[in-house]
């Protein structure tokens, strides 16, 4: 089955588009020329981004119609707001931009009572980083939202939680024809298997400081879920140097927070 097979009303997701990265630099030359019909081009080839990110909500409780749709104003936003000029990838500009208007429409549709203190600091945070990335064509370091916020980090860390769906413990993981297992059955012992907030902070400032092209190829890796082949076409290059910069992109992230 066609790893970007999703049932949306109206279109037939197994056959979109996608757009190489010298066609979509074309395209975005063309709209700041005034061409209007290449910002509907750009929004097409690029459709298959939107799936990929919503596919991670598509649990059963949220309509991927919806889901989709939402995305979709993500990256029209990412589109209207993006510079070819900063350098980085399109598909690295928008990732966040898509995925802030999902959790956003996520968030307003849960009945989960968070307290209004943070969830206003939440939205402050996503407004921080909506206009930083506009401005500056990518996201902002955890240490320039905390200091222009004056906020700490792990009060930075509450306010991302609070935006992230809850789960039932009773959410059924896997069934195999036999006894359902269930995410309760699966729940690790936080004296033994939790990672330390020390450890996902050194993580976040150590991909703020590995280079813009090993961050990039990580992103598309193993937040967007492209394959090293994918990658290399878009980029132009081999699938062993896309290897290569993936390696050594983890081989300085784990030196970077030892």
């Amino acid at each position: 089955m066609n790893k970007y097979k999703v049932d949306i009303n109206g279109i037939d997701t197994s056959n979109l588009p996608v757009l190489k990265k010298s066609e979509t630099l074309e395209l975005f030359e063309r709209l700041r020329n005034g061409d209007e019909s290449a910002k509907d081009k750009i929004v097409n080839g690029n459709l298959k981004l939107v799936l990929s990110i919503i596919k991670n909500y598509n649990n059963g409780k949220n309509d991927i119609n919806d889901l989709f749709q939402i995305g979709c104003v993500g990256l029209i936003k990412a589109v209207d707001n993006f510079d070819t000029s900063v350098g980085v990838m399109f598909s690295t500009y928008a990732v966040p931009l898509i995925m802030g208007e999902v959790k956003r429409y996520i968030r307003d549709s849960n009945t989960l009572r968070v307290t209004r203190s943070i969830r206003d600091l939440a939205y402050q945070i996503m407004k921080f980083k909506d206009e930083y990335q506009s401005k500056h064509g990518i996201e902002p370091s955890i240490d320039e939202i905390t200091s222009s916020l004056g906020i700490t980090e792990y009060e930075l860390k509450e306010a991302y939680e609070s935006c992230i769906e809850p789960m039932s413990i009773y959410e059924p993981i896997y069934n195999d024809g036999g006894d359902t297992i269930y995410l309760l059955d699966q729940i690790a012992d936080n004296k033994e298997r939790n990672i330390e907030l020390d450890t996902l902070i050194s993580l976040r400032r150590a991909l703020d400081h590995i280079k813009a092209r090993e961050r990039n190829v990580l992103i598309d890796r193993y937040i967007i879920g492209k394959t090293q082949m994918e990658l290399a076409s878009e980029l132009g290059v081999s699938q062993a140097q896309i290897s290569r910069i993936e390696k050594n992109a983890i081989d300085n992230v784990k030196r970077l927070i030892k």
